[in-house]
This record gives C-alpha cells, structure tokens and sequence, in this order.
C-alpha cells in the first residue's frame, strides 16, 4: 500500500487521545471577542471531544497522529 496523505488542516485542527478520543477546540474564540462575555471566552479556552459520529472521518483525516 502506497502512503496516505494527511489532510493539512486537519492535522492543525485535530489530536488523538490514547484511548482513541479525538480533542478538538471550541468554535467562536478567534475573532469579536469585545461583545462575548468574560465567562464565555474562559468556556471556549477549555478542549472539547469531537462527536462519536465524526471520529471515523477525522481519523482517516489524519491516519499517522
């Protein structure tokens, strides 16, 4: 089997767990932070886990992490 290409923005975007989980960041932290609350900017800080249901796309996303 030739090598797989890993999708570039993926690759920024996604980390594999040890067990498997895919970490992602929170949506809405780049930009127009002015109007957005303190309590919300600290809520998008924290990782999240991608959803069950996308976690087999993102892997073949980035076979090698």
């Amino acid at each position: 089997m030739p090598k797989l290409k890993t999708h570039s923005g993926a690759k920024k975007r996604f980390n594999l767990t040890k067990t498997g989980k895919v970490k992602r960041a929170r949506a809405y932290k780049s930009h127009i932070l002015t109007k957005k609350d303190t309590k919300r900017t600290r809520r998008l800080r924290t990782t999240a886990y991608a959803d069950v249901t996308n976690v087999a796309t993102v892997k073949k996303l980035v076979p090698y992490k």
